[in-house]
Order: C-alpha cells, then structure tokens, then sequence
C-alpha cells in the first residue's frame, strides 16, 4: 500500500548538566509533538494504527542515544526511531563537561487517500 507524508514537525531538546543524549533526544520529540495537532484521523475516521512515524534524532553522538526509549515518546502510530550524527555538544572547557542539543525531524505517513474523498461545496 503506498503511503503519503501528511506531517513533517522539527523539535529540539537539551540535557544541559547530564550530559545524556536520551534525554535530548526526548526533549526533542516532545517539543516536535507539542506543534502538532492532527485531527485528519477523526476527521475521516482513520485508526491511529494506521499511521506509520518516522524519527531522525541528530545528536553529535549518535550511538548514545536509546531509541527504544525515544520511540515509548510517540503516542500514536507505528514507530521507527533513527539517531544519526548532528545535534551540537557544547563544551565546558572549566568542568570538562558537555552541554547536549538534540534535534528531532518527525515524519507521519498514512496510506494514500486520493480518490477516496470528494471536496465538498459547503
């Protein structure tokens, strides 16, 4: 069945003192997930499964991110979770630690609806 993108949303996060890109890469989702509303499934009565969401976390360490932990983040859909190289780390010369953004791209497909719905006049 082919599918169509109805949503990309962006969103960033932070773990300014624990230096965990989990917790970034959550923080990115929710704010992605919080400009967002998508009444399409009431709409035209659409299951919520029926929706397939995909993530990209940029992280400037991608291989510590959990992503089976990112994606118990999505309410809804079937979800994949992928962590690749951005993001920032900002150093903190005087502590030796690191200040982690996370940036997070939320991509929301459902089957192909064209020729199912006719526009209406009122």
């Amino acid at each position: 069945m082919s599918m169509k993108r109805i949503i990309l949303e962006m969103g960033t996060g932070n773990d300014l003192y624990g230096q965990d890109y989990t917790k970034a890469a959550k923080r990115a989702v929710q704010d992605a997930l919080h400009h967002s509303s998508i009444t399409l499934f009431s709409k035209i009565g659409m299951d919520h499964s029926e929706m397939r969401v995909v993530v990209t976390i940029g992280v400037a360490q991608p291989d510590k991110v959990d992503c089976a932990a990112v994606t118990a983040e999505l309410p809804r859909g079937v979800a994949t979770v992928t962590a690749v190289k951005g993001g920032l780390d900002v150093l903190d010369e005087d502590t030796g630690t690191r200040h982690v953004v996370a940036t997070a791209a939320i991509e929301a497909y459902v089957p192909d609806q064209a020729g199912k719905w006719v526009p209406s006049n009122t």
